[in-house]
């Protein structure tokens, strides 16, 4: 009996050595595993604000959609004083949030202070704002509008057009699909009648993730208006997180990276179909994997 005991203890303390050797031989700290440009970080995308592990990802398009913030179902979005483009405006220029050149983030590059002021100026002979505008942006604190020479900035009500960028998810561990806001991008809308090229220009793009956590979370000005009862107005991120908007796609995922109307040559009209046909393909997808 006691040389069994003897036995045991002999192969514990072996064990014991085993591991604390094996231990000391690990780094004090592992590099989290980094790929795809820096996106995934240790199996998670880094811009998601609930990321979910890539070895859970059965199924992933990445989507580009339009939002018109004058849209009645928009609107709560854009409401007076405290329009969601206000409030990106003023949080880049208090240095809260940061702008990006285009909404790839990673691959674009973040825009200065200078440059996001300059792409928020109108164009000095399309600067003509009436007499009710100059009065809106100043009661706003832009004095802008007193610059000589027509030189005026965009007000937070032009820049109605907005896109964002998310990542259409089916995650197997869970069982349903998910819709991953990486980004929202900011333009000057082609049809502003001050938008003398009538194109659309890209304002800034911003990462939705850092969008959350420094702008929206628990910010009073950041809320989606509710027009049925004002103890129900809801924070911009559970506006969000809830699909209380109106969209519709105009990109999805493609080796060229095109966005629809100009894989059909440029015609609006096959465009718009595109857009629903794409639009209905996400919504069956999760459908037609529990047909059988």
């Amino acid at each position: 009996m006691k040389k069994l005991c003897v036995i045991v203890s002999l192969l514990i303390a072996s064990l014991s050595s085993g591991f604390a050797q094996e231990a000391a031989e690990k780094p004090a700290t592992e590099k989290p595993r980094s790929t795809n440009d820096g996106v995934i970080v240790d199996g998670y995308n880094k811009y998601s604000v609930r990321p979910i592990h890539e070895s859970d990802i059965m199924y992933k398009r990445s989507v580009v959609r339009t939002l018109d913030l004058r849209e009645p179902q928009n609107r709560p979005l854009f409401s007076t004083n405290r329009q969601i483009t206000k409030l990106l405006i003023d949080a880049v220029r208090k240095g809260l949030i940061t702008p990006y050149n285009n909404d790839s983030l990673d691959l674009g590059r973040k825009l200065t202070i200078e440059e996001f002021n300059e792409r928020m100026r109108m164009p000095s002979d399309a600067a003509i704002l009436t007499e009710e505008e100059k009065q809106i942006a100043l009661a706003n604190g832009d004095s802008s509008v007193l610059a000589g020479g027509g030189d005026a900035d965009y007000l937070p009500q032009n820049l109605y057009q907005m896109n964002i960028k998310e990542d259409f998810i089916f995650d197997k561990q869970r069982s349903r699909q998910y819709f991953d806001i990486q980004s929202l991008t900011m333009s000057v809308p082609s049809d502003l009648p001050s938008n003398k090229k009538a194109i659309e220009t890209v304002v800034a793009s911003f990462m939705y993730k850092e969008l959350v956590e420094k702008l929206f979370k628990d910010n009073p000005n950041a809320i989606w208006f509710n027009r049925q009862n004002d103890r129900e107005h809801k924070n911009l991120a559970d506006a969000f997180e809830l699909r209380l908007f109106s969209s519709y796609i105009v990109k999805v995922s493609n080796p060229e990276d095109n966005y629809l109307v100009d894989i059909y040559g440029g015609d609006q009209y096959k465009g718009i179909l595109a857009s629903q046909w794409a639009a209905f393909s996400l919504m069956e997808y999760e459908h037609n994997l529990w047909e059988f």
